[in-house]
């Protein structure tokens, strides 16, 4: 149902944007409000409570956002509101984000590597991701997961490479367990 949710308000949003030729300020303007939503956990909580009456909520709704966004994305928030899945808000403005993206080829890659890269380390990185894949930009995202022993792991979207050497190890170990077992199946 979430997923129905998110992508029917989030497709609704995006050929808006893309029909008044804003897509990029309806962009800024959605990221702006997921950033809001996120960091005021109290509002989440008040839009979630039972005894607060969906008139009200709307009224709180068009109170925060009203003057600050587009007249369209207050619209959006308000019909979330109205038909009881604001707590599905973050999934929405999550799909519309993907939505841009994937139209501007812009590549959201996660890299995670034994230790810290410098700045010329993420350069390569990200110039390879750029020559191998369709996309024309990337948002980078790096982490440090110190168990990798060395080398990296890259995941864009469900495609993940991993080429670190746990993973190498782990696949060494299983091969030579079934050695080990072949061998010992030969034995009279």
């Amino acid at each position: 149902m979430a997923k129905l949710v998110s992508k029917t308000y989030g497709d609704a949003l995006f050929e808006v944007a893309l029909e008044s030729g804003r897509l990029d300020d309806y962009w800024a303007e959605a990221r702006a409000v997921k950033t809001a939503i996120d960091e005021n956990t109290e509002l989440f909580k008040l839009m979630g409570h039972p005894k607060i009456v969906k008139e009200e909520k709307i009224k709180i709704i068009e109170d925060i956002f009203a003057g600050k966004v587009s007249g369209e994305l207050v619209g959006l928030l308000r019909m979330i509101v109205e038909k009881d899945h604001f707590e599905e808000m973050d999934a929405v403005l999550d799909y519309f984000d993907s939505q841009v993206k994937e139209y501007k080829s812009i590549g959201t890659a996660y890299v995670t590597t034994a230790m810290p890269l410098s700045d010329v380390q993420k350069a390569a990185v990200e110039k390879r991701l750029l020559e191998t894949t369709r996309y024309v930009k990337f948002e980078m995202h790096y982490a440090v997961d110190s168990a990798l022993i060395g080398g990296m792991v890259i995941r864009i979207g469900d495609r993940v490479v991993d080429s670190s050497v746990r993973t190498k190890l782990y696949d060494l170990t299983r091969e030579l367990s079934k050695i080990q077992l072949k061998a010992g199946e030969c034995a009279p």
